[in-house]
């Protein structure tokens, strides 16, 4: 089974989350900040994970722990749950449209960290969350949970875009956590991942 469990407590948040790469999209999601969890809800139901998290942050001084500490939790929560990564295709990409705004993911479950994040905001915030977290977020997931995303987005509307970037990672990663059937070899020529 593909699934892993963290808790995490720092001074500045307290994060539960459990994660199901064999799900069916039943995300539930309280983390104190609406429209992340909304963010949340999107990735998990167009991903197909099953995702449970509870956050607990110091929203008094804003969003920003809580949100890196959440992609903290889950990068961290993705790479035990991949495991080696036998039998997974690796690989994943999605082109997500809504309305006017297109994002677009490709992303390598291949053990290496890194991020590209090339998306265009019209304000510093949407729905009271600033825009800079939403690259900041990924950038957290990508470095612990050892993945590789390039994201290019663009439209007029910030929740528009935001919601297309959430929509595209799910997919993408839905894709490259896929198994390919009857292969359960490590996807790399190095063995391992």
């Amino acid at each position: 089974m593909r699934r892993a469990e963290l808790r995490r407590e720092t001074t500045e948040t307290t994060i539960a989350l459990d994660l199901d790469l064999d799900g069916t999209g039943k995300a539930d999601v309280a983390t104190g900040i609406a429209f992340f969890d909304h963010m949340l809800n999107a990735f998990a139901r167009h991903g197909r994970f099953d995702l449970a998290i509870r956050a607990e942050g110091d929203l008094a001084v804003d969003a920003h722990h809580t949100v890196e500490d959440v992609g903290i939790v889950l990068g961290t929560v993705l790479k035990q749950a991949l495991g080696e990564g036998r039998g997974i295709r690796r690989f994943g990409f999605a082109a997500v449209p809504m309305d006017e705004a297109l994002a677009e993911a490709a992303i390598d479950c291949g053990g290496r960290a890194y991020l590209v994040f090339d998306a265009q905001f019209s304000g510093h915030t949407v729905g009271g969350m600033d825009t800079s977290l939403v690259g900041h977020f990924l950038e957290s997931v990508c470095q612990h949970a050892g993945v590789t995303l390039h994201v290019r987005a663009y439209g007029r509307n910030n929740h528009h875009i935001t919601e297309a970037v959430f929509k595209a990672f799910g997919v993408a990663l839905r894709s490259a956590v896929a198994r390919e059937p009857g292969d359960e070899s490590v996807p790399s020529t190095k063995g391992v991942l």
